[in-house]
């Protein structure tokens, strides 16, 4: 369970990204958060972690007041939440291997990285966990030859490598085709539904919430302006939160 109470994030332009955000998560559920760019969306999923520190508020986790931690106790905490990035974040001239067993680093010494040494048994992990997103051929291949779409299945194996209890996708398939968004997506959604992995997911599209997520929450200029199931959003709420001028889009 994820309790937020309260959180408010005020950056130092003045830029009130979020507002008195409360909201409770139950484990395993998949989240879609949605809304304009700009709404807060990234930035309340970036709070969780405390990859941007809020102003105010907390953040429970399993008990733990994250928002609270110590650097070594967020360090513990973050081997527990895998998080997706829209562009990737691979080392490019690394191979597909190296990338994922990087989502290691947490568990295993880190003189290891230094020399790109890794255990058997954590190769072996790796391996698995490309088989799993489909590109296992894809292993010694440069991070750099891979498509897109290819390049966002190797941060899904290496968030694996985490054993995550939760997972956020930061507009995980923002900068990808319709065919490959859904492709994404329909790992994200074996991750929740195999091994219980609670998902928050920030997307730009009301249909890709529709087809994959339990339970959608939208925002507008940092407060919620939605909170429920994805087949409540009519049109009247559609255009309350992306503005009267929007017009859905469906994403096939």
């Amino acid at each position: 369970m994820i309790i937020i109470e309260n959180l408010t994030k005020v950056y130092d332009n003045g830029f009130v990204a979020l507002r008195n955000i409360n909201l409770e998560i139950p484990d395993g559920q998949f989240v879609s958060i949605i809304g304009l760019s700009g709404s807060g969306k990234s930035t309340l999923l970036r709070c969780i972690n405390r990859l941007i520190e809020p102003t105010e508020g907390r953040i429970i986790w399993n008990g733990i007041d994250v928002t609270r931690a110590s650097d070594d106790e967020l360090r513990q905490i973050r081997r527990k939440i895998g998080m997706i990035f829209q562009q990737f974040n691979l080392v490019k001239r690394s191979s597909v291997l190296t990338n994922v067993m990087a989502g290691r680093l947490g568990y295993i010494n880190p003189i290891y990285s230094l020399f790109n040494y890794f255990p058997k048994h954590e190769q072996e992990r790796a391996m698995a966990a490309l088989k799993r997103v489909g590109i296992l051929e894809k292993a010694h291949n440069r991070a750099s030859a891979l498509s897109g779409g290819q390049q966002q299945r190797v941060g899904i194996a290496r968030t694996l490598m985490q054993e995550p209890e939760m997972l956020l996708a930061d507009e995980p398939v923002a900068s990808l085709d319709p065919a490959t968004s859904h492709s994404v997506m329909k790992y994200l959604q074996l991750l929740n539904q195999e091994d219980g992995i609670t998902v928050m997911c920030s997307l730009h599209f009301l249909s890709l919430a529709r087809a994959y997520s339990h339970r959608v929450i939208a925002l507008k200029d940092g407060v919620i302006e939605f909170d429920g199931l994805p087949d409540d959003i009519d049109k009247d709420r559609f255009k309350m939160i992306y503005g009267e001028d929007a017009v859905e889009v469906e994403i096939h």
